[in-house]
C-alpha cells in the first residue's frame, strides 16, 4: 500500500470484522529515536495461537470472499523494509494489538497519508464502533475519542452529516496542535 493510513484502515477493518467495539489507533513519531510507531489495539474476539502464527502469511485469511489476505503481510513488509519491526499479539476474547515500527528517515518508509480521511471513513461506515486516535510528534500530542463526541450528542448517530462535519473540523486541529 502506498500510504500507512491505508494499512491502518485495513487493520481497523479487520478489528471491526472481529466485532471490536473499541479500536485505538496511535501514531507516534520521535525524531530523536528516528522512529515512527503505529499501534492498533482492539477489544475484538482475538485470535487463537494457530491463526496468530499464520496471520502474516498472504495465503491465509478468515474471509470467505477471497483466498488471500494481503493487509497484514504488506504492513509487516513495509515496516521491515525500513529496518523496523512488526509485532502482533492476540488472545481469544481479549482482542488484538498490532505494532509496526518504521525507521523514520528511511528512504523506503511510506508516507503516513491522510489520517483525517481514514478516520472519517471508519466512523462514517461504522458509526456504532468507538475509535480513539492518538497522534504524537516528539513532545506534542493530539487525541480524538468518539466516546467523548457521543457523550455530547446522545442518541445521534456519528454518521449524521453535521456530526461528521464537526469531527472533520476537529481533526483539522491536529496540524495546528502538532506544529
Amino acid at each position: 500500500m502506498t500510504e500507512l493510513s491505508l494499512n491502518i484502515l485495513d487493520a481497523a477493518q479487520n478489528s471491526i470484522a472481529a466485532n471490536a467495539a473499541l479500536i485505538e489507533i496511535t501514531v507516534s513519531e520521535s525524531e530523536s529515536d528516528n522512529l515512527l510507531c503505529v499501534t492498533i489495539r482492539d477489544n475484538g474476539r482475538g485470535m487463537d495461537e494457530k491463526l496468530l502464527k499464520s496471520v502474516a502469511d498472504p495465503f491465509v485469511t478468515t474471509r470467505t470472499t477471497r483466498k488471500v489476505g494481503l493487509g497484514i503481510p504488506f504492513f509487516k513488509m513495509a515496516a521491515e523494509l525500513t529496518g523496523g519491526k512488526f509485532e502482533i499479539k492476540s488472545r481469544p476474547g481479549k482482542g488484538t494489538v498490532i505494532k509496526a515500527d518504521f525507521v523514520l528517515d528511511h528512504i523506503d518508509r511510506p508516507p503516513l497519508g491522510t489520517m483525517r480521511e481514514t478516520l472519517l471513513a471508519l466512523i462514517k461506515c461504522n458509526p456504532d464502533t468507538d475509535f480513539v486516535y492518538n497522534r504524537e510528534i516528539n513532545e506534542k500530542s493530539f487525541r480524538f475519542d468518539t466516546r467523548e463526541v457521543r457523550a455530547e450528542i446522545p442518541g445521534i448517530s456519528l454518521a449524521e452529516p453535521e456530526v461528521l462535519e464537526f469531527i472533520s473540523e476537529y481533526l483539522d486541529n491536529e496540524k495546528e496542535i502538532l506544529n
